[in-house]
């Protein structure tokens, strides 16, 4: 491959990929719209759309997780826009105003995830359903919006890693890239008559690791001991694979007056607290014959809810069904009065 690439290539020169003009937007009518923006907006609706099937062959509302959904979209984006402002405070202290302006990016998952299940907590406790219970079923739509949403930051050419060389090795130019992300591991191996920098495609690594996550989270459906294993689930694969990526990642937010990656000190304490929450939940179903008492009520309600639906289906259709025939019946009375 040459050593000068055009302004919006990328490639992946180990695997014989060369991408030419990879657009970060398009315009339609004079409005200007973001692929990240897209690719952020088709994964909300497909995780929407696999938690109301999941709902469904689970027993449970569907209708209740599209409700969610509303809240969940509009609060995770304020928590993960807090998050980030937070922990980079100082590009923001001199200018608050900038705190606004989530166009230019900084959006933390992290801040997305926590206040997506602070929000869950809320609705579960107005609503009067089971926080274990939905968790497990959302995380399904989380982990697949995670692995889609991460292809925003390939054609945003941005949540990159350190210089390597090795099969999966990502080149970019570096013009399209903030300089304040061009880590020194990177800068050292920046050659004389080159324009790009070769690095880690860690959206990449994220999104196929969640990938295998979610066909994990699926196989294991079935199989679930408790309601909240398949979230304990999530938490603990996501924070495994989350420690080890944001790792390689040269955009780290640290920790208040230190080197450590926040993320790292997260997926750990996610890690940490599954795992612990997994075997105790474990022994106590073990104590109690092979299920909660809490679960066997939230089993009960789901049945008599998933009843009660079903009977205003039939109502509905039934209805409906009348009023096509007294519509038929006034029609032929009036044809036999003609």
């Amino acid at each position: 491959m040459p050593d000068i690439m055009g302004k919006m290539d990328i490639a992946f020169p180990h695997l014989g990929i060369y991408l030419k003009n990879v657009p970060k937007s398009f315009e339609i009518f004079g409005f200007r719209i973001a692929l990240y923006g897209v690719i952020i907006g088709i994964g909300v609706l497909l995780a929407v759309l696999l938690v109301s099937k999941i709902a469904e062959k689970t027993g449970q509302d569907p209708d209740a997780y599209w409700d969610l959904s509303i809240y969940l979209i509009i609060f995770s984006i304020i928590g993960a826009r807090a998050y980030y402002v937070f922990f980079a405070w100082n590009m923001y202290k001199d200018n608050l105003i900038s705190i606004l302006y989530i166009r230019n990016g900084g959006l933390a998952i992290y801040g997305g995830v926590i206040a997506g299940f602070l929000t869950l907590a809320v609705y579960v406790k107005i609503r009067k359903k089971s926080y274990r219970q939905m968790a497990d079923t959302g995380v399904y739509g989380l982990v697949l919006g995670q692995l889609i949403g991460r292809w925003g930051n390939f054609t945003n050419r941005e949540a990159f890693g350190q210089y390597t060389d090795g099969l999966f090795a990502m080149r970019i130019p570096r013009e399209m890239v903030r300089q304040n992300e061009i880590a020194e591991s990177i800068a050292s191996h920046i050659t004389a008559g080159t324009n790009y920098i070769q690095v880690h495609p860690t959206f990449l690594y994220e999104s196929l690791w969640n990938l295998g996550l979610l066909i994990i989270m699926l196989l294991y459906l079935r199989h679930k001991k408790f309601h909240g294993e398949i979230c304990l689930l999530y938490m603990g694969g996501y924070g495994l694979g989350r420690f080890w990526i944001e790792g390689l990642r040269t955009d780290q937010l640290w920790l208040r007056g230190t080197t450590i990656p926040v993320s790292q000190v997260l997926a750990m304490c996610f890690v940490v607290f599954s795992v612990i929450a997994d075997v105790v939940t474990r022994i106590q179903v073990r104590k109690s014959g092979g299920k909660l008492a809490a679960d066997i009520a939230i089993d009960e309600q789901n049945f008599r809810d998933a009843e009660e639906r079903k009977k205003k289906t039939t109502e509905k259709e039934e209805v409906k069904e009348n009023k096509v025939l007294s519509e038929a019946e006034e029609k032929t009375e009036t044809s036999e009065k003609k």
